[in-house]
This record gives C-alpha cells, structure tokens and sequence, in this order.
C-alpha cells in the first residue's frame, strides 16, 4: 500500500477545505447562477473524492488493526539539525 494513515488525513483535509470553499460558492446569493451551477457539478466529484480516501483509510485502518499491514515510519533526516554533516557536505557549521 503506497498511502499512510498521515497522507490520507492530509489528503482528505484538502478536499474538505475544497469542498468548504466550494459550497461557499454554490450557496452565495450574490455569485452568478453559471458559478452557482459550475460549483455544485465540482462538489460532486469532491464528495466522490472525499468518499474514494475515506474508504482507503477505512480499509488501511482495518487493515493495521487486523496486524496485515505494519505502518512504516520514516525519520526525517534534516542537514541542519546535524552539524558535523552539514559541515562534510559543504555548508558552515554555524546553525
């Protein structure tokens, strides 16, 4: 599985601030009826995105808790956090 349960909540935090602005403009009085139209035909395919990574995340979920799936975690590795390797790749060793 590509995803992790981290990339999936990012993901889905996007399409919901998407969907958010977008009803925004579906639901304004004030925005043309073309926009109004044009947004309520995007919140379709938002929710279909929104319920496509729920379901993924449902199912990675399952997936960890059933002990079939070993999340990975991965350490950042950061130059400037290490100054003895900043300092052997070229850059000062002042932080």
């Amino acid at each position: 599985m590509a995803e992790t349960v981290g990339s999936l909540v990012d993901k889905l935090t996007i399409v919901e601030l998407r969907r958010w602005h977008t009803e925004e403009a579906m639901f304004n009085p004030r925005a043309p009826d073309d926009v109004r139209h044009m947004a309520a035909l995007r919140l379709r395919v938002i929710d279909e995105q929104r319920a496509d990574l729920a379901d993924e995340l449902a199912l990675l979920w399952r997936e960890i808790t059933a002990g079939r799936v070993l999340p990975k975690v991965y350490r950042q590795f950061k130059l400037y956090n290490d100054a003895a390797l900043r300092e052997a790749s070229g850059g000062t060793s002042d932080p």
